[in-house]
């Protein structure tokens, strides 16, 4: 089973339907993918969830309002992050480990902190703490007014000529699903996600609060060109997370973990097996 093949499954929890997908053996502890700003379950690259799968439970899905998800999409990262406890407490798993990639990545921070019990490691790729530096809109619009075959090209990966066939092996990837597909984020979605990245990196932390609170093992990963969450953002969560390791990507943007699939997976698997 691939993320490419995998059947998408349904839970419903209270009124919302959840929609997600497993990959993987059946036994272990499972890694919850927490997704990147309108992404869907089909945003991920299937190279690097495949792989993660080969040795581990892996859990794809979409939170409120996302794709076949039912539920209007939370305008704050603490409500986004809820709704993900609501998933996870749903399907009756009491371990987990957490992948978050870019919003994704902030919601990692909160239910670290605030679920201890739930939460064993976390891996927070391409994100900020809050209170950090962020260029959200300024990149987006940016990225659109440069009419790229596809927007993630010039959002996820630099100028460089690696960085952009990298990036056209990613988006080949990522669109080789072709029944299933989950239908893409519109505005109700961008609008409110927008809302709670820009809110979560106004809001000033004393003392880095959140971070310091995080007491699990936690892999910060960075591309060193980010411009929509600067890398000075995975820097600083690592002075501040107590249990931190931390790895920058060369020549890479905002999606690092998909210019280096590879990489990135073998410094996963060593992190989260340690």
């Amino acid at each position: 089973m691939s993320l490419e093949t995998a059947r998408t499954e349904y839970l419903n929890v209270g009124d919302i339907r959840f929609a997600f997908r497993r990959l993987g053996p059946t036994v272990g502890t499972p890694l919850i993918l927490l997704q990147h700003f309108t992404g869907t379950m089909d945003s991920w690259d299937p190279e690097v969830v495949n792989s993660l799968a080969e040795t581990r439970p892996v859990i794809a899905f979409n939170n409120l309002g996302i794709g076949t998800s039912t539920g209007r999409t939370p305008d704050t990262v603490e409500q986004m992050a809820a709704d993900a406890e609501s998933f996870v407490r749903g399907l009756g798993l009491s371990k987990i480990d957490l992948l978050g990639f870019s919003l994704g990545g902030m919601l990692a921070q909160v239910l670290a902190v605030q679920h201890p019990d739930l939460i064993g490691k976390v891996i927070i790729a391409g994100a900020a703490p809050r209170g950090g530096e962020e260029h959200l809109l300024e990149v987006v619009d940016d990225a659109f007014s440069r009419g790229a075959p596809d927007v993630r090209l010039p959002l996820f990966f630099t100028a460089s000529e690696a960085s952009q066939r990298a990036g056209r092996a990613f988006v080949a990837r990522a669109t080789a699903r072709s029944e299933g597909r989950d239908p893409d984020s519109g505005d109700a979605v961008s609008e409110s996600q927008a809302k709670a990245i820009i809110g979560w990196c106004a809001r000033k932390d004393e003392d880095d609060a959140t971070l310091r609170a995080i007491g699990q093992p936690a892999l910060i990963v960075h591309g060193s060109d980010d411009t929509m969450f600067p890398s000075i953002n995975a820097y600083n969560m690592f002075k501040a997370t107590k249990d931190a390791q931390l790895i920058i990507y060369p020549d890479s943007g905002h999606g690092a973990l998909f210019q280096y699939p590879a990489r990135f997976v073998a410094h996963c698997r060593t992190f989260l097996d340690e």
